[in-house]
């Protein structure tokens, strides 16, 4: 095992304290406005759910405004104005002496925050496009798809300029002579960066045409869907990427270990993100009518590999932790050595129940994105019942459990009730274990993902609307649990420099002595892919049973797009 024993639980956030104030000014600049996106996303998404439900009526307009709000703020600038802080945040800790090219990174967080702003305005006040910018239900309203685009063009050249101040930042200690390789976090950083650089230039390429269309100097986009699917698989996994790369750092920060495989395994894994990755996309087209029956087989063989790089890198977390705890002596039974972690710490519950929700979400994208499966079931509410298990349970609890650590390393308040904080993950893992339940079983019923009026004049099985009250009860409760995670995380965001010194949140130090790991067994990451896989199985044939017991009417309820 290698670890670095210099580095104590608390140099994320000391070196975090020590950055030069307009870096600290610029992050939390970044973090605030993308909690202002989560806070609209997250009231977007609890409407949505309980006029899905049948809770509260909507006028179709008004509907669809409100899904487009809850889109476009949770999953356009929640999770990418996020990316951006924490990004610039663990460049600048890597790097050690604050941000490089700072006008670049203050530029691209003013476009990113303009982006956000006019991205608000127009769906609010234009024609609703959905947050994948649709430009056809806008043929007759240019300025609404125009201003659409613009949004997301403007949010993808701040992603540019953040990530290139960002790479500068990590590249600084090696140009000075100061190192001469990369550390684990380090490297990850830089092809994270990488990566926002190409899905941006994907979102330029997807939101351009609409933009020049609307100003009537090019032709009307009719091939946006294609060029859509392209970008969408990038923004789906890039989180996923930003979510092992902090869980990687939150770990060591609150316990003190690092990988026992040492650095070359784990920037292997952060590599495979762009090896795995791109090759992939080819599932998201499986609904289109001309796909060729080759293609289809290829992307069916090729997603399989999809999630490998973020399994491998908590298989790689857990089993350092394990080991390391394991070899302090005096932990009992197979899962014995998690009672040492500090789940008093909330950081710590929200990155464990962040895990948890992982695995539940891999389970049914491993049945969503089959070839035979895909077009009965995607436009079908299973896809926002899965995927809320990732946006929600997994990429949102990191996302806050980094921000509870660092905000206050930047100079603001004490974290709000962190007893209260910290029992907020399992209740929105139980929210959210409702919600899907009803929806994945809805979904096999063809219940449409975006038609708030199910009745269809009396001919829906009567179970449709039972269903969707029940997945408007886990919303509820998952949007309470979070909304109260974001109260807290919100509460540290005014600078406070007299509370500065506040107690700090429970950690502790897991790293064995100096006997080392020795023959220490770590055997719940393994066994923890080996019940996923065993998952994913089990669900794939339930749900060619249960799709096979249903009447051919019942699937396929309503197209979504």
């Amino acid at each position: 095992m290698r670890h670095s024993h210099p580095a104590a639980p608390t140099t994320l956030t000391g070196r975090l304290a020590a950055l030069p104030a307009p870096d600290r000014g610029l992050l939390r600049l970044l973090f605030a406005a993308a909690l202002l996106a989560l806070c609209l996303g997250l009231l977007g998404g609890l409407v949505t759910a309980l006029a899905r439900s049948g809770a509260v009526s909507l006028v179709p307009t008004t509907a669809y405004r409100v899904l487009t709000l809850h889109g476009v703020s949770v999953f356009f600038y929640w999770l990418y104005l996020g990316q951006a802080a924490l990004l610039l945040a663990l460049a600048a800790v890597e790097g050690g002496r604050g941000i490089v090219l700072r006008p670049l990174a203050w530029i691209g967080a003013a476009l990113m925050v303009a982006g956000f702003a006019v991205s608000e305005v127009v769906t609010l006040t234009g024609t609703p496009l959905l947050y994948d910018g649709n430009p056809e239900p806008g043929r007759d309203d240019p300025a609404s798809v125009g201003l659409f685009a613009l949004g997301y063009l403007l949010l993808a050249a701040g992603l540019t300029a953040v990530a290139a101040s960002a790479i500068a930042t990590v590249l600084q200690p090696r140009r000075d002579g100061a190192a001469d390789t990369f550390s684990a976090v380090g490297f990850a950083v830089f092809a994270w960066a990488g990566f926002l650089v190409v899905s941006a230039i994907a979102a330029a390429n997807a939101f351009l045409p609409g933009l020049l269309w609307a100003l009537g100097a090019g032709a009307f986009p009719s091939d946006h869907g294609t060029e859509w699917h392209i970008l969408f698989h990038n923004l789906h996994y890039l989180p996923l990427m930003a979510t092992v790369v902090v869980w990687y750092v939150l770990a060591t920060h609150l316990t003190g270990v690092t990988s026992i495989h040492g650095a070359r395994l784990s920037k292997l894994v952060f590599a495979a993100y762009l090896v795995f990755v791109p090759p992939t996309s080819l599932y998201h087209m499986f609904l289109e009518p001309d796909l060729a029956p080759g293609v289809r087989v290829a992307g069916s063989l090729l997603s399989l590999f999809v999630s490998v790089p973020t399994v491998a890198a908590f298989a790689i977390i857990v089993s350092s932790l394990e080991a390391s705890t394991r070899a302090q002596g005096g932990v009992g039974g197979l899962f014995g050595w998690m009672r040492r972690l500090p789940w008093q710490n909330p950081a710590m519950a929200a990155m464990g129940w962040a895990a948890v929700n992982m695995m539940l979400g891999l389970v049914f994208a491993f049945v969503l994105i089959q070839e035979k499966l895909a077009p009965m079931l995607s436009d079908t509410v299973f896809v926002p019942a899965y995927f809320h298990f990732f946006a929600v349970g997994v990429l949102t609890q990191t996302f806050l459990a980094a921000m509870m650590v660092m905000l206050p390393a930047l100079g603001g308040g004490s974290l709000w009730r962190p007893a209260v904080l910290r029992r907020m993950p399992a209740l929105v893992t139980l929210g959210l274990v409702v919600f899907a339940a009803a929806g994945i079983a809805a979904g096999a019923m063809g219940v449409p993902r975006r038609v708030f009026d199910i009745g269809y004049g009396g001919g829906a099985p009567a179970a449709w609307p039972v269903l969707m009250a029940v997945m408007g009860v886990g919303a509820t409760l998952f949007a309470a649990a979070i909304g109260t995670l974001a109260y807290g995380v919100v509460r540290t965001l005014p600078a406070r420099p007299q509370r500065a010194a506040a107690e700090p949140l429970p950690v502790v130090d897991l790293r064995p002595g100096a006997g080392g790991i020795g023959a220490a067994p770590a055997w719940t990451g393994p066994l923890s892919v080996a019940a996923l896989v065993a998952g994913m199985y089990v669900a794939t044939i339930f749900a060619f049973q249960l799709l096979n017991s249903l009447p051919l009417t019942a699937l396929g309820g309503g197209h979504g797009h």
